[in-house]
């Protein structure tokens, strides 16, 4: 419970240890180093990533994403041992996505891993994506015993933790909340570079006009093809034009009013679901994390909320919101300091690993 006082079954460390971290489950391709060192401290030694763009209009297939996170992983791992100023030989153990994800990305990341592990007789560590963004939002940002709102382009779920496991209390039942931002850009053509839910973002600054959409929040979760169909179905009205500019007085509806009517029924949604798990678990912080946690009006919505609970929000920019490898760096390190390693029997990955199957032994 929120104020009980609980000692971590995870002792300070007696010695410096070093953990590299592989992320590559979809599009975002990355490399991490953190150490945990003997004062109890931990220290972000590199986090390099690279992003798989494609044209506007169009998605990343996860063929084409995994050939690029092969074209890249040589680079990207050498980068980052370089910036960090260690070499392989210094690592306590490589940590690598286990799922969820895409299927061939995340494959193609756990067989360097593997391979990693074998030539330089290192220990293997398979991470919960999820997991690995809600243990760096928790070393970035303080937060104790947040809600946590994970929003991603592949999961929207409402966490808190309990008897260590971390609990889902909501979630989508259809889309991803950055499923449907990613899907709405390419539908009026916004470039990918560097990612359609920010250039969704930057439009719904210039929007004008609040406009009726589906609000589909079931009890702890939430419904978003519906709210993405709506969407869609006012490009096709006569007063849609993407060439006039977004009037308040005007009857034309443009692509910024749409952006901004989505995200602002969308996040409202989110808020709602938040807001009633903070009431559950009596808790006053909020912990954002994955890629869309980066939408500075997701987190002006959630203060706003937050702040009239008397509590408050905690959030991470981009360098640990969107996927990076430090984030599995992170939440491996935690694991292997436990005593777990992941056999190399038992290295494949999953499309489908839910966040409460993990055991956060790490934590009371």
């Amino acid at each position: 419970m929120p104020g009980t006082f609980k000692r971590s079954p995870l002792k300070r460390p007696e010695r410096p240890y070093i953990a590299l971290g592989l992320e590559g489950s979809a599009n975002k391709l990355g490399a991490g180093i953190i150490k945990h060192d003997s004062d109890g401290s931990t220290t972000v030694l590199s986090n390099v990533r690279h992003t798989y763009i494609t044209p506007p209009g169009e998605g990343f297939l996860p063929q084409d994403t995994a050939r690029h996170h092969r074209q890249w992983i040589h680079s990207v791992i050498k980068d980052s041992l370089k910036q960090a100023g260690v070499e392989i030989h210094d690592l306590d153990c490589i940590c690598f996505t286990k799922g969820p994800g895409m299927g061939a990305p995340l494959q193609s990341v756990a067989l360097v891993a593997r391979t990693l592990a074998l030539m330089f007789d290192k220990p293997l560590v398979g991470v919960n994506h999820c997991v690995g963004h809600i243990e760096m939002g928790r070393q970035i940002t303080g937060a104790q015993n947040p809600v946590v709102l994970y929003v991603s382009g592949g999961n929207t779920q409402v966490i808190a933790y309990s008897q260590q496991r971390y609990r889902i209390f909501g979630e989508t039942l259809d889309i991803a909340v950055g499923n449907c931002l990613d899907r709405f850009a390419r539908v009026i053509n916004l470039s990918n570079d560097p990612s359609p839910g920010y250039n969704i973002e930057q439009e719904a600054k210039k929007g004008k006009k609040l406009l009726p959409l589906p609000y589909t929040t079931k009890g702890m979760d939430l419904s978003l093809s519906g709210i993405l169909s709506t969407t869609e179905a006012y490009t096709y009205d006569k007063r849609f034009s993407q060439t006039v500019e977004p009037s308040p007085e005007s009857d034309t509806i443009t692509p910024a009013d749409l952006c901004f009517s989505l995200q602002e029924t969308v996040f409202a949604m989110l808020v709602e679901i938040t807001e009633r798990a903070m009431a559950h678990i009596g808790s006053k912080e909020v912990l954002i994390v994955g890629g869309v946690g980066c939408n500075e009006r997701l987190q002006d919505m959630m203060g706003i909320m937050a702040r009239e609970r008397g509590g408050n929000v905690f959030a991470t920019d981009e360098r640990f919101c969107i996927d990076n490898g430090i984030m599995i760096a992170q939440a491996g390190l935690l694991s292997y300091r436990m005593g777990s390693v992941t056999p190399l029997s038992e290295t494949s990955c999953t499309q489908r690993f839910r966040t409460d199957q993990v055991h956060v032994a790490w934590r009371a």
